[in-house]
């Protein structure tokens, strides 16, 4: 029985990196763990999704979707979620010309 190392899985099932498919199953994953560690972080600081919601004027939904999925949110909300929880955030755009270092 042959053996396949979890890159290997990952570049013949979800695409080799830089692909498009690739690109999109990253980015997603990441969007879920910012969403689960947004969830937890709340929890621990024993906030209710509502009080959150309120603490940065949105609906109580509006942190249920960002939890389950922080991937349609924009970066205003997210920044706003981080300060109410007390988050330190470190924000990086590296462009061709230029870098863009932005942090609380």
């Amino acid at each position: 029985m042959k053996t396949h190392t979890l890159a290997e899985v990952q570049d013949r099932l979800i695409g080799k990196i830089g692909t498009p498919n690739r690109d999109k199953f990253e980015y997603e994953l990441q969007m879920d763990l910012i969403g689960k560690a947004i969830k937890q972080t709340r929890q621990e600081r024993q906030l209710t999704q509502e009080e959150l919601g309120k603490l940065i004027g949105v609906q109580k939904a509006q942190i249920s979707k960002l939890e389950n999925s922080a991937s349609n949110v924009t970066v205003d909300t997210l920044l706003r979620v981080f300060n109410a929880l007390q988050a330190k955030v470190k924000f990086q755009v590296e462009l061709p010309n230029l870098t863009i270092n932005l942090g609380q």
